[in-house]
């Protein structure tokens, strides 16, 4: 058979694939919902950036890296230059991420695996239903970090199985493996984790080469990008990393990180309960699961926060996907072609009805996105801190402040500067904690906090609700509102238990406009039910 013809059957299914992401894409996710919370800040990031502002939170103050995503808000802020909205161009990278990592999934799977083609196209169908694309619709990142996963894994295999490989292979490898640490900082350890599995394969002796390159590359390039940034930002790490990371290893993160990669990779884990049948087979079932266990443990080391529908776990998925075929060998289908036409028809069903299965079980992780999420298709409710925002934007461009725990939504599409007030964005408050001092030095004009009580259920301050750092950073914000006679215009929720605090200064020119906006403001949507809220401010407390 000539080479073009052996070639037609992969075009065929990869074009099979295309469109299915296509018609998955416009047919059962829904794009119409705005930015999730965390998304927002990133877009804000972007904005500036490509607007000449540099990497910052509020224009005209110095850099700082609220954007984990750094290589991502970079490629964001160049397509923003070229005439794409902020949405579009968030939205297109993580469009054409997820698209070339399902073709990336397939292709791999035969060309290096020698798969068969419905076990590479089972994985590359997995791929394209899963989570991927709802967080396109949220407006994430995460494909773009998922393709650059599955480009450095697909480079990695090919070093497992080259005797001899040259030296521009092991180059591709460690620049991929760079990319990945530029788009977000924990590409380092998985890049790192992926060498280990290639030393674990070649053997040490055999992988000194490709461990010199991957060295000198990180050295290098990778050297200079972190002085870079440690100048420009003052600061090594990115601002999230001091927040979330400041308490150390938290095992309960650990566990969640750990049955995250379970569930997203479920089908993939039977393949290595399978693969120790063998020695063969064991140690490289020992090796691929370094980058999936060693990337989901790490996160240990962090808080789960904002780990929207496990997309900190999202990355080793791909890898999972091309690594389960070698596992359990590529069953010989001529054997169906010996059994008699009955058995034969019984058993394709079967496995039809298997991959099928397998398909649902990756499109239902769709169900849990976000913590508060009531159906399937759609993974959050409307959010009345989007059109509180947009309430706000009338009063852009007066050097408004707003200090604020929901730092996404309202800071993004108010266009006010912003103080967040858990950290994330603020280097002072992520490396001293909140203080009194430091509102008094800014003087926000709206000082805005979500908790987990009302003035008809007021604060309880006993010792353990304040060692609780969220419970006590809002009993702050309150006290100091209430101690330099801010004026509560609102507590939006659906319940007592669960509201959405905004205080007004009163002395400067917008204070009673704001005050009579905020507080008959109708349109405020829980964001966690969907139902329209109601002001507790109204109600007199017990």
């Amino acid at each position: 058979m000539s080479p073009k013809k052996k070639l037609l059957p992969d075009i065929i299914f990869s074009v099979l694939l295309f469109v299915s992401v296509v018609y998955y894409a416009f047919n059962f996710i829904d794009f119409a919902i705005p930015p999730f919370e965390d998304a927002a800040m990133l877009m804000r990031y972007a904005q500036h950036l490509a607007a000449g502002h540099g990497i910052v939170w509020n224009i005209g103050e110095p850099p700082v890296d609220g954007a984990t995503d750094f290589l991502f808000m970079a490629a964001s802020a160049g397509l923003i230059k070229l005439g794409l909205t902020v949405g579009q161009s968030v939205r297109g990278i993580g469009f054409a991420s997820h698209l070339l990592t399902v073709l990336i999934i397939y292709w791999t799977n035969r060309r290096i695996h020698n798969g068969g083609i419905p076990a590479s196209f089972i994985s590359g169908l997995y791929f394209a239903v899963g989570t991927g694309l709802s967080y396109v619709s949220a407006y994430f990142g995460t494909p773009f970090f998922a393709l650059a996963a599955a480009s450095t894994w697909t480079l990695g295999l090919i070093l497992m199985k080259k005797p001899q490989p040259r030296w521009w292979l092991s180059l591709a490898f460690a620049l991929n493996g760079l990319v990945m640490g530029l788009i977000r900082p924990e590409g380092v350890i998985l890049a790192s984790l992926i060498l280990l599995s290639i030393v674990l394969m070649r053997g040490l002796n055999n992988s000194l080469s490709i461990i010199f390159v991957f060295g000198a590359v990180f050295l290098t390039l990778g050297g200079f990008y972190f002085l870079w940034r440690w100048d420009y930002f003052g600061y090594p790490l990115p601002n999230p990393f001091y927040k979330k990371g400041e308490e150390g290893w938290d095992w309960a993160t650990f566990n969640s990180s750990l049955l995250n990669a379970l569930r997203l990779c479920l089908p993939m884990a039977l393949a290595y309960i399978i693969s120790f049948r063998s020695r063969e087979t064991t140690k490289t079932a020992i090796a691929y699961l370094v980058p999936i266990l060693g990337f989901a443990a790490a996160f240990g080391l962090i808080s789960d926060e904002m780990n929207y529908g496990a997309r900190f776990q999202y990355a080793i998925v791909p890898i999972a996907l091309m690594s389960w075929i070698p596992l359990i060998g590529y069953p010989r289908l001529e054997a169906l072609n010996q059994i008699r036409a009955r058995e034969r028809a019984a058993y394709i069903v079967a496995l039809m009805s298997v991959a099928g299965g397998i398909v649902y079980y990756s499109w239902f992780q769709n169900c849990f996105l976000a913590l508060h999420q009531q159906s399937c298709d759609r993974p959050y409710e409307r959010d009345g801190r989007l059109e509180m925002a947009q309430m706000l934007s009338d009063f852009r461009g007066k050097g408004y402040l707003i200090a604020t725990t929901e730092a996404g939504l309202i800071p993004y599409y108010s266009g006010w500067d912003a103080i967040d007030t858990w950290g994330l964005n603020d280097q002072f408050i992520a490396h001293n904690g909140l203080t009194a001092e430091y509102l008094n030095s800014n003087k926000p004009h709206i000082i805005m906090f979500h908790d987990y009580y009302s003035p008809l259920v007021p604060p309880r301050l006993t010792e353990a609700n304040l060692a609780q750092r969220w419970f006590s950073m809002t009993i702050l914000l309150k006290t100091y509102a209430e101690d330099n006679g801010y004026v509560l215009a609102s507590v939006f929720g659906d319940s007592p238990y669960d509201t959405h605090y905004y205080y007004v200064r009163p002395d400067f020119e917008d204070s009673e406009r704001l005050v009579k906006r905020i507080s008959e403001f109708r349109d405020y949507y829980y964001p966690t039910t969907g139902k329209r809220s109601i002001n507790y401010a109204k109600f007199p407390g017990p």
